[in-house]
């Protein structure tokens, strides 16, 4: 299984408003494994961004002035997130700026390119109703070391997504392991006999006679109320 964990950094917190993203990073994993074909970019927005967004990631105006604008990666960007399963922390956020780019350069929701969305903010109120599940909580919690946080960046929030995420899921991985070794089970058995037939072991005549005589007996003592008798009648 190929899945993306990604992470963005924005101007604001509405994309109807006309914030648009700065920053974007995906690691990929495949079959739970870090693989190093990551990818990142920064754009430029062509608009300042909100002061207290600015304090959360620190990426200046002139600092993005120069980097492309998002439909110059677009192209590039859905090929490598093309048939993964995206992993994001509060998902609906960052796919409604995804697809607000994405939009602005003709181009299809990212839902249309993806298998499908995995929201690992839902999933941590699921396994921890009532607790803090922001992503700072969650590496306290799993004990993943994100003293390197002292900002927002998309690039780092991804790899401390992915170490979370993979805490998280650590079960799936043995359950996974358990039908799998099943299945090879059931394989070989199938190749040693060809196919699997429920085996019926049918009573003797000395058997079904024993059988007689111990319901007459029961029958006797409970003065006729045999009911597996009765039922044998019928």
């Amino acid at each position: 299984m190929r899945q993306i964990v990604l992470d963005t950094e924005t101007t604001g917190l509405e994309p109807e408003l006309g914030h648009r993203i700065i920053e974007i990073a995906g690691v990929e994993l495949v079959n739970r494994r870090f693989t190093g074909n990551d990818f990142h970019r920064y754009f430029n927005p062509g608009r300042e961004s909100e002061a207290g967004a600015l304090q959360v990631h620190g990426l200046t105006a002139e600092f993005l002035a120069d980097k492309p604008e998002f439909r110059d990666v677009a192209a590039e960007l859905l090929d490598y997130l093309s048939g993964g399963e995206l992993v994001i922390h509060n998902s609906a956020f960052d796919v409604a700026f995804l697809n607000r780019e994405l939009d602005l350069a003709d181009l299809k929701p990212v839902t249309e390119y993806c298998a499908s969305v995995v929201d690992t903010l839902r999933l941590a109120r699921e396994l921890h109703p009532g607790k803090r599940n922001g992503l700072d909580a969650l590496c306290e919690r799993y004990q993943v070391d994100n003293s390197a946080r002292t900002l927002h960046g998309a690039m780092l929030d991804a790899r401390l997504l992915a170490e979370v995420y993979l805490a998280m899921t650590r079960g799936q991985e043995s359950l996974v392991m358990e039908v799998e070794a099943v299945a090879t089970a059931v394989t070989a058995a199938e190749t040693v006999s060809g196919k699997l037939e429920l085996v019926v072991l049918r009573a003797t005549d000395e058997e079904l006679a024993e059988h007689a005589r111990q319901l007459e007996e029961i029958d006797k003592v409970s003065k006729g109320a045999c009911i597996w008798r009765k039922l044998g009648e019928a």
